[in-house]
């Protein structure tokens, strides 16, 4: 199994990895230019050095080298360079004899080295016996040959070697210890910056079914943290707010479901407790079946919307006529606005994309009802309206209107405005609105309801259809 790092340990590493970079890059820059440095000096000093040969071989000067390197004593005595320790000088006639050569050294590396064009002189640059070397190859003329002799001029590094050695060595653990150092200020650091969210962590393990009040401190995390933290608080809202429904809805089905299954109950032992007539029999079943379709239509209705909220596709999308659907459920309704003297009026008409019978059941549901609250002679008016962007269908009844405290619950399940759970009379649950809600959104739309006294508004907005439909 992959072991998994805390992300105060990445971070550590990963600090301590670009200063290790870092550190090696500018310490790789600070040797390259002191070796730069010597080489320039180095080179400059040869420089001297081969300007001093040119004097001592231009013609009428005297002779100052001997003939022959094998010349032993008395070749040191002759030697200009002999005192310059370090100094090394080669002088090749033109037939490829040698005139003069330092001695104890072997010049076979120098003579097979090749030499760089370079500031316009030809460099050496050469290791032999573990020591590296630099220096200089020249044509000079010279008073006593016909043709310039070949002059090799070097110096070993040593000096500089053994300074860069020790330096390097003490810039090596220097880098060693900033490094160290800096991945121990990047742990501190980096887990000093990520204290916040440990308690963020912290706050969110206090989060239980009876704490979902608990709520991120967006102000006292940095800016960075702050658009996490008021996301999870506004995630713990809707859990809350969430909850807190399915707490009430719960509450709602039991008393809900208590009412008639109790009906049922009690009717049933009445009827058993002693003999009666098949009549009687008929009576009580014809009642023990009304309050079973009652439940029957209250699953019905829970397991639909269930099944809206959670989502799921439209089964059936169409291009729908909001008029023609209107129409259809005013002829459905008809018989029964006009024993109440209620008229039923269209405005205008609009089409959308979405299920047609879905569609269907909440605007039954709306028209129901402006039916139930509208008063005798009274009107129900269904306006569709087109505008940029959306589709607005409105159902309006006159009548007394909805207290305002009642609006906010509205839509809620099984809500009803009388508050009395148990009107006999009543065949709704309260699940009307809820299932028309869901409907609506389900389609991408949204409901609102606005009510005054005389007055009350239902409106729901749709998106507008993909592709006008072709003209017939």
């Amino acid at each position: 199994m992959r072991r998994r790092y805390s992300l105060t340990t990445r971070l550590t590493v990963l600090f301590s990895l670009s200063s290790a970079v870092v550190l090696l890059g500018l310490a790789g820059l600070i040797l390259s230019a002191m070796d730069s440095h010597f080489a320039d000096e180095d080179y400059a000093l040869l420089r001297d050095n081969l300007r001093v040969i040119q004097k001592s071989l231009a013609p009428g000067a005297s002779p100052h080298f001997g003939q022959s390197s094998q010349s032993g004593p008395s070749g040191h005595a002759g030697d200009p360079f002999a005192h310059h320790a370090g100094v090394l000088l080669h002088l090749r006639e033109a037939d490829g004899r040698t005139r003069y050569a330092t001695p104890d050294f072997d010049f076979t590396a120098a003579l097979a080295a090749r030499p760089v064009r370079e500031d316009g002189e030809d460099r050496l640059a050469w290791q032999q016996a573990g020591k590296r070397y630099r220096g200089l190859r020249a044509a000079v003329p010279a008073g006593d040959a016909a043709q310039p002799i070949g002059v090799i001029l070097a110096m070993d590094t040593d000096i500089h070697e053994h300074f860069l050695r020790a330096f390097r060595r003490s810039l090596v653990l220097y880098v060693a210890l900033a490094v160290l150092a800096s991945g121990l200020f990047g742990w501190w650091a980096a887990r000093r910056g990520l204290s916040p969210l440990r308690a963020m962590a912290s706050r969110a393990k206090a989060v239980t079914g009876d704490k979902l009040d608990q709520r991120m401190p967006v102000e006292a995390v940095p800016v960075e943290m702050a658009a996490l933290a008021a996301d999870l608080n506004a995630m713990l809202a809707r859990l809350q707010d969430d909850f807190r429904r399915l707490s009430e809805f719960s509450s709602d089905l039991a008393h809900e479901l208590r009412t008639p299954l109790t009906n049922l109950m009690t009717q049933t032992q009445v009827a058993l407790s002693q003999p009666r007539d098949a009549a009687r029999y008929r009576d009580v079943l014809a009642s023990n079946v009304e309050e079973l379709q009652r439940l029957s239509r209250m699953v019905s209705d829970m397991l639909y919307l269930a099944k809206m909220e959670h989502g799921l596709d439209l089964p059936h999308k169409e291009s729908i006529s909001i008029g023609t659907e209107v129409l259809a459920l005013f002829e459905f309704y008809e018989a029964l606005a006009e024993d109440q003297g209620i008229a039923l009026r269209l405005v205008g008409d609009a089409r959308i994309d979405g299920d047609r019978l879905m569609l269907r059941r909440a605007l039954s549901n709306l028209l129901s009802n402006a039916l139930r609250y509208t008063p005798e002679h009274g009107s129900v008016v269904v306006t569709v309206t087109q505008r940029a962007g959306e589709v607005e269908v409105a159902v309006e009844n006159d009548g007394p209107g909805i207290a305002p405290d009642l609006l906010p619950a509205l839509f809620d399940r099984f809500f009803r405005g009388d508050k009395s759970r148990a009107r006999p009379e009543s065949e709704t649950v309260g699940l009307g609105l809820s299932i028309t809600r869901a409907i609506v959104a389900a389609h991408g739309g949204s409901i609102s309801v606005h009510s005054q006294p005389g007055t009350t508004r239902f409106a729901m907005q749709f998106p507008p259809p993909a592709r006008e439909p072709a003209a017939p």
